[in-house]
Order: C-alpha cells, then sequence, then structure tokens
C-alpha cells in the first residue's frame, strides 16, 4: 500500500514536471503570440485608416472603392498575423495556406456572378465611366445615377422607378452618359409643304435660334434642307447648348416655330398619300358576269 501511494507521488510528480516544462518551454511563444496579435491589430487598424486618407488625396478614387480597399489591406493583415502566430506554436502553415486557397477557389467558382460583380464594380469606380447624378442609358435600362456599390448600380428612372443595374452589366454593355459633357447639339426638324417658302422658313429658324439666349454663338447654329419626304419638305435648325439646358431649350424652341410658323402663314403638312382608281373596260365587265354565272351553274 505503501508502495502505490509513493508511485502515485512519482508519477504526479512527473506529470508536473513535464507540464511545468512545456509551460516554460511555450511561455515565450504564447507571450510572443499574444504581443504579436496586439501589435498586428493595432498595425492593421493604422494601415487601413492610412490607406483610406491616403487615397482620398485621388480624385480617381471614389468613397466605396476606398472603403473597399483600406478594409481589403486591413483584412490582409490581419490573416497575415493569424498564420505567423500559428507558426509560433509549430503549426504547418504551408497546409493552412493551401487549405485557404482551395477553399477560396471552391468560393470563387460558387460566387462566380458574384465576383464579377465587385470586379465590375472596382473597375466602374476607378475608371468613373458615369458618376452620382448623371443621366445614363444602357439600351436595357436609363436613368439618373444615385449610388455605385461594389455589387449594383442604384439608378432613378426618368418617370420615378427606382432600378438596380449589376456592375457586370454596365461594364460589359455600351453606355451612354448624357451629363459628362458640358454641351449638347439637337437638330430640330420641321416639316413644311412644298408650296411653302423654304427660304422664308429657314430665315424665320434662324431668327428664332439668335433670339435664344441659350443657343451658343460657337458653335453657331444652322439651317438647312435635310430631305424631301413624300408630302413635306423636311427643313432642319442645328444648334447646341448647354446640357443643363437641353431639354427646355429643345421645348421652348419647337413650340416658338410652331407659333412662327403660323403667323407667317407656312404650314405643317398631315401626311398625305395619293389613291388612283381604274375603271374597269366592258370587256373586263362581261368577263365578270361570265365567271359569275359560270359559278352559279
Amino acid at each position: 500500500m505503501e508502495f502505490n501511494t509513493t508511485g502515485m507521488m512519482t508519477a504526479a510528480e512527473a506529470a508536473w514536471q513535464q507540464a511545468s516544462a512545456l509551460i516554460v518551454a511555450y511561455s515565450f511563444s504564447i507571450a510572443g503570440a499574444i504581443i504579436l496579435l496586439i501589435v498586428g491589430y493595432f498595425l492593421a487598424g493604422v494601415l487601413e485608416r492610412w490607406a483610406y486618407g491616403g487615397l482620398g488625396k485621388f480624385s480617381a478614387f471614389d468613397e466605396t472603392l476606398r472603403k473597399f480597399l483600406s478594409k481589403t489591406i486591413r483584412y490582409a493583415v490581419l490573416i497575415l498575423v493569424g498564420v505567423t502566430v500559428l507558426a509560433q506554436f509549430g503549426v504547418q502553415t504551408a497546409s493552412i495556406i493551401a487549405a485557404l486557397g482551395a477553399a477560396g477557389l471552391a468560393i470563387g467558382l460558387a460566387l462566380q456572378g458574384t465576383l464579377q460583380n465587385i470586379a465590375a464594380g472596382i473597375m466602374l469606380l476607378a475608371l468613373k465611366p458615369f458618376r452620382v447624378g448623371e443621366y445614363i442609358d444602357t439600351g436595357n435600362v436609363a436613368g439618373t445615377v444615385q449610388e455605385i456599390g461594389l455589387f449594383a448600380t442604384e439608378l432613378k428612372a426618368a418617370d420615378g422607378v427606382f432600378v438596380m443595374a449589376p456592375n457586370s452589366e454596365l461594364w460589359n454593355t455600351p453606355v451612354i452618359n448624357y451629363s459628362r459633357n458640358n454641351l449638347r447639339r439637337y437638330d430640330l426638324e420641321i416639316r413644311i409643304g412644298y408650296n411653302d417658302d423654304i427660304n422664308l422658313a429657314q430665315e424665320l429658324l434662324a431668327a428664332l435660334a439668335a433670339s435664344d439666349k441659350r443657343v451658343l454663338d460657337n458653335p453657331a447654329p444652322e439651317t438647312f434642307v435635310m430631305t424631301l419626304g413624300e408630302s413635306a419638305v423636311n427643313v432642319t435648325l442645328r444648334y447646341w447648348t448647354r446640357t443643363s439646358d437641353f431639354w427646355q431649350t429643345r421645348f421652348d424652341l419647337t413650340k416658338a416655330v410652331k407659333r412662327a410658323f403660323d403667323e407667317n402663314g407656312i404650314t405643317i403638312p398631315f401626311p398625305q398619300r395619293e389613291l388612283r382608281l381604274i375603271a374597269e373596260t366592258p370587256a373586263d365587265q362581261q368577263e365578270v358576269t361570265a365567271k359569275g354565272k359560270r359559278a352559279k351553274n
């Protein structure tokens, strides 16, 4: 009995000695890991703020893109710190990195469409084919840009409808930006009758353009006969105006042209089509009558 008690005490002492040796052996690793985690955490935050502030000095980086890139730097530093801490305890980081790579590949394949939208969003934010507040048209969607996100872009259609377009579609489709340039040209085409005075019509159009201060002098407005239609002569007033004045100038000039033409006796004809009736000859009438009699018999 005494031997067993002594043996148990000896085993306990041996276990304690081994545990003490392990604690002593790993104490520096644990302390180093804790210090590394603390330093890495604060370093990630500092680098995130530094990147966010530094990118803000460049106009090419949008607010959303700045946040995304700064967050990416933060998480990259944290992942690097985590792998380094595991290496302190003898963990094979190569296998962990390989597993993370395989998991990333699987997630990438599963979220292929989402990642395409993110990549397209980064390109849209960096290259800026359109900005918030500009009116764009892709053929499928059109509206004023409200917000450009990493996954999708929010638009407000002309009738007030909310539209959310995936960034990949906007990036892979030609985009017409009606607001980017400061000046826009418009061709106001008016139909007049063949019996009306073409020179008078052109003089009236030129006078209306000259009297409107929103119509630019350079490039100067032009008037010319565009085409000869089936029932009218198409006279065109070509002018340039600021983009901000484009629509209202178009509306006002169209109304002014109608009034000026009415006051000067220039007609805006309706579409006309000429129909000719060909009379049947007596021989044709006899043939029709004969066919009718045979059908009755």
